[in-house]
C-alpha cells in the first residue's frame, strides 16, 4: 500500500461518479481516497485504477459540486475498512457502515478490510444443516441450509421485500442452543420500504439479533457497491470472530449491477451483455463466494440475495449469472401473485441444490424428502392436467385426472398460500403436505416409501 496522507491538487476531469486525479506517483488500487471540496466538504472515494501518472477515483458520496479547480485528493495508504464488533447486533446503519439510529458508532473491536476475500475452497466445509424460515414452500420443498448461498428472482411489483422482511424475522436454527444473527442490506430501496423493514424487526423483536445497511434510492449510486461488502464484513466477524450462525438477506441485487453498469460506462468501459460489464459475473462472485461454512471453524455464513428480473425475464444477465454462482433459486410467479397467492413460489421454476444433504433423518424428518419429491411429481401432472383441460374441458378428463386438478388446487390454497406474518413449524408444514397429498388416490404417491404412507396418509 502506497504512503499514507499523500496530497494532490491536480484535477484532470469530473467524469459522472468518477475523478481523475493527474500527476499521481503513489497509489494503490482500491486505496481509499479522501476528496476535499473548495468548500471544505469531505468525500470518501476509492482508487479503480493507477497508470501513466494518473489515479481514477470513485467518490462514494458523488460528484455533483465538485470542480476541477480547488479539489484536494488526499490518499489514505489503506482500504476501506469497517469496524467490527459484536455491538453491531440491534443497529441500523446508512450502505457505507455510518449510524442511523441516533446512537454513538459502536467501539470497533478490530477494522476489518470490506473487500473481504472468499473463502478458500479447500477450507470450506459442506453445507448440510437445516434452517427454519417458518415459510412452508421453503421448508417443505426449497430448503434452506446453513452456508448455503439461495437467492431470490422476483419481479417489478412482486412482494419479495414482504418475504425477506419474513424470513429474516422468523429464520432460526432448530435444535440447537448456537447463536443465530441476521445481517440485512438493502441496497436503492425507497424511503418507506426501508420504513417496513425497520418496523417489522423492531414490532417482532428480531432487531436485537439483526444489523440493518440500508442504502436508500435517493442516495448516491456509487454507494451500491460498497453497501453488500459493509454487510458481509459484519457477517464475516459475527460468524468466524464470534461463532455465530448468520443469515445475510441482500435486496436487490439488481441495484446493485445498475451502480455497476453506471461506473463501467464511466471508465469507457466496453459492455458486455445488455450494458453490464463484461466482469459482473466475476464481481457477483466477489459477493457471494463470501458465504459459506469454514473447517474448523465454528459459525457460517449464509445468503439469500434478492434480485428483479426486468421485465420477468429470468434469461437477464444478473439472474442468469446469479444462477451459474448460487446454489439453486427460488422464482416468484408472476401468475401465482396475480391469483392473489402468497409467497408466489413458482415451485416448478425453484430448486435447492443442497435440499438433499440438509434434510432427512436426524436433521428433519425421515420422511422429508420424500414429500417434497412427490409434491413436485403431483403438482407439475396438476399442471398438465390444467393446461389440457383448457383444450377437452373437465368432461374429458379421467376420475384421476380430476383428483390431480383438485390436488393443485388444494395445494396452492393450504400448503403454499401463508400470511405473512404466519410462522409455521416444520411439523406443521409436513402435516399441512401430507393433507394435500391424501387428497391423491394412495397409489398415485409412488415418490414415497410404504413405511411412510402408512404412517401419514390420511384416508379420505
Amino acid at each position: 500500500m502506497a504512503e499514507a496522507g499523500v496530497e494532490y491538487t491536480k484535477v484532470q476531469e469530473i467524469r459522472g461518479p468518477l475523478v481523475v486525479i493527474d500527476g499521481v506517483t503513489r497509489a494503490s488500487f482500491d486505496e481509499l481516497v479522501e476528496i476535499e471540496t473548495t468548500e471544505g466538504e469531505s468525500r470518501l472515494g476509492k482508487v479503480l485504477e493507477v497508470g501513466f501518472g494518473k489515479a481514477v477515483v470513485q467518490v462514494f458520496e458523488g460528484t455533483t459540486g465538485l470542480s476541477i479547480t480547488g479539489t484536494k485528493a488526499r490518499f489514505l495508504g489503506k482500504t476501506m475498512e469497517f469496524p467490527a464488533s459484536q455491538e453491531l447486533l440491534g443497529r441500523i446503519f446508512d450502505g457505507l457502515g455510518r449510524p442511523t439510529d441516533g446512537l454513538p458508532e459502536p467501539i470497533a473491536e478490530d477494522f476489518r478490510d470490506v473487500n473481504g476475500a472468499p473463502i478458500n475452497p479447500e477450507r470450506r466445509d459442506y453445507p448440510e444443516d437445516f434452517i427454519q424460515t417458518g415459510v412452508s414452500v421453503i421448508d417443505g420443498m426449497l430448503t434452506l441450509v446453513r452456508g448455503q448461498k439461495l437467492p431470490i428472482f422476483s419481479g417489478s411489483g412482486m412482494p419479495h421485500n414482504i418475504l425477506a422482511a419474513q424470513v429474516a424475522r422468523q429464520a432460526t436454527v432448530l435444535g440447537t442452543t448456537e447463536e443465530f444473527a441476521v445481517v440485512f442490506a438493502a441496497i436503492g430501496v425507497q424511503y418507506s420500504e426501508a420504513q417496513y423493514f425497520k418496523r417489522s424487526l423492531e414490532e417482532s423483536g428480531a432487531l436485537r439479533r439483526s444489523a440493518l445497511f440500508l442504502n436508500l434510492a435517493d442516495d448516491p449510486a456509487i454507494e451500491r457497491i460498497i453497501t453488500p461488502r459493509v454487510a458481509l464484513t459484519a457477517a464475516e466477524y459475527l460468524a468466524f470472530d464470534l461463532g455465530m450462525h448468520v443469515l445475510v438477506i441482500i435486496t436487490d441485487m439488481t441495484n446493485y449491477a445498475e451502480a455497476l453498469r453506471e461506473i463501467s460506462a464511466a471508465r469507457e468501459e466496453v459492455p458486455g451483455r445488455k450494458g453490464y460489464p463484461g466482469y459482473l459475473y466475476t464481481d457477483l462472485a466477489t459477493i457471494y463466494e463470501r458465504a459459506g461454512k469454514v473447517k474448523g471453524v465454528k459459525g457460517s455464513i449464509t445468503q439469500m440475495p434478492i434480485l428483479s428480473m426486468p421485465a420477468d425475464d429470468i434469461t437477464h444477465p444478473i439472474p442468469d449469472l446469479t444462477g451459474y454462482i448460487t446454489e439453486g433459486q427460488i422464482v416468484l410467479s408472476r401468475e401465482l401473485f396475480r391469483k392473489g397467492l402468497y409467497p408466489p413460489a413458482g415451485v416448478l421454476m425453484s430448486l435447492s441444490r443442497l435440499m438433499k444433504d440438509g434434510v432427512g433423518e436426524g436433521k428433519t424428518r425421515a420422511d422429508h424428502m420424500e414429500v417434497s419429491n412427490q409434491l413436485y411429481d403431483a403438482y407439475s401432472r396438476a399442471q398438465e392436467v390444467r393446461a389440457l383441460s383448457e383444450i377437452v374441458g373437465k368432461a374429458g378428463l379421467t376420475s384421476v385426472d380430476l383428483k390431480y386438478m383438485e390436488f393443485g388446487d388444494d395445494f396452492e390454497e393450504n400448503f403454499l398460500k401463508q400470511s405473512y406474518d404466519e410462522n409455521r413449524t416444520l411439523e406443521e408444514t409436513l402435516s399441512r403436505a401430507w393433507d394435500v397429498l391424501s387428497s391423491l388416490p394412495e397409489g398415485e404417491l409412488t415418490k414415497i416409501k410404504e413405511n411412510y404412507v402408512k404412517k401419514y396418509y390420511k384416508a379420505r
